[in-house]
């Protein structure tokens, strides 16, 4: 058995917190630091006790520590094209949560590093990972329900985030639904060619009133002539809900939420079950630790990863397509771009 791969964490906030957390229990990989510019006593305190043998405010730490083999970057978007672009230098293989970035010019200038060095870049788009997600993909690669006509995706948080994150996230295009133009790719098997978005905010005018929309929903049209239709929200008051189906030449596959059981019973008051899981880190819990050992197999026999840079970029280039679509009030080109 290969050693561990030895990581740093750039970025320590939530979803920091949790890759940490998860790759602590891996026999893939060895956390050696965590890097954060905003550490609090606090945060490097839990950190010190969960294992992580150092934390440091300085991202410089890691790119120059030559015993660390890959970074693991959960930082602010606005950071992670540059961490990119530093670790390609340092030599260092890279797993990046979504986005890579939100400006085209410097995903491009960060996938065009990684080739030259020739490391491997993972994107963190997690629902590729989850096993329901999983099976449905299979049924539509398979053949089973032939050619996919029509692709339905539902996503709803249960809550929306602070007004702080809403000014500074990108829109929900870039920020939420992003998840779901990965996932329309990755079922279909086709391009997107073009886009038509809309939205409102009430859910929450104050999202508005912060430049985003609270629900947005978009139209996909493929390069196979399928038709995808997504919907997401930043509201859900029952938990978060996650469900797909598609429609093809010859039946059609769909998956629900997860429950906490699968238990129904019915009383004199109406049907009752189990409740969805409440946020993304429960449901898609095992999905996270899926992609990482994805990504230490990657690493280990250098082979291409599951999800890509260009899969990344190509999420964002729907994306932006998607945005101005809300804002024309017409259907929008997907832009193609070559690295």
């Amino acid at each position: 058995m290969k050693s561990p791969i030895r990581v740093g964490i750039l970025g320590l906030g939530r979803i920091g917190k949790m890759h940490t957390r998860n790759l602590l229990t891996m026999k893939e990989f060895e956390v050696v630091c965590g890097a954060d510019p905003f550490l609090t006593p606090e945060t490097e305190r839990e950190l010190l006790e969960l294992g992580v043998p150092q934390c440091t405010k300085d991202p410089a730490d890691i790119f120059d520590d030559p015993s660390i083999d890959a970074v693991v970057i959960c930082s602010v978007t606005e950071t992670h094209s540059d961490f990119i672009i530093r670790a390609t230098k340092a030599g260092k293989d890279i797993f990046c949560e979504k986005p890579i970035d939100h400006d085209v010019g410097r995903i491009v200038d960060a996938l065009r590093a990684v080739q030259q060095a020739g490391v491997i870049l993972q994107v963190g788009f997690m629902h590729r990972f989850d096993r329901h997600h999983g099976a449905l993909q299979k049924k539509i690669a398979d053949g089973t329900i032939g050619d996919v006509e029509v692709l339905k995706i539902t996503s709803r948080d249960p809550a929306p985030p602070s007004m702080e994150y809403i000014r500074t996230s990108g829109g929900i295009y870039v920020d939420f639904m992003i998840h779901d133009f990965d996932m329309a790719r990755f079922l279909t098997g086709s391009e997107v060619a073009e886009v038509f978005a809309t939205g409102t905010s009430v859910c929450d005018p104050e999202i508005a009133q912060n430049g985003d929309v609270g629900s947005g929903h978009a139209v996909l049209r493929f390069e196979n002539g399928a038709i995808g239709i997504l919907e997401t929200s930043r509201r859900s008051s029952f938990g978060h809900d996650q469900r797909i189906e598609a429609l093809g030449s010859k039946g059609c596959v769909m998956d629900d939420n997860e429950y906490e059981n699968n238990v129904r019973f019915f009383t004199h008051d109406g049907y009752h079950g189990a409740k969805v899981p409440y946020h993304f880190p429960e449901r898609y819990k095992e999905a996270y630790f899926v992609e990482l050992r994805d990504f230490a197999q990657a690493v280990n026999q250098r082979t291409a990863p599951p999800v890509t840079g260009f899969d990344g970029l190509q999420a964002v280039l729907i994306a932006e397509a998607a945005a101005r679509s809300a804002k024309s009030g017409r259907l929008e080109p997907v832009e193609r771009m070559e690295i």
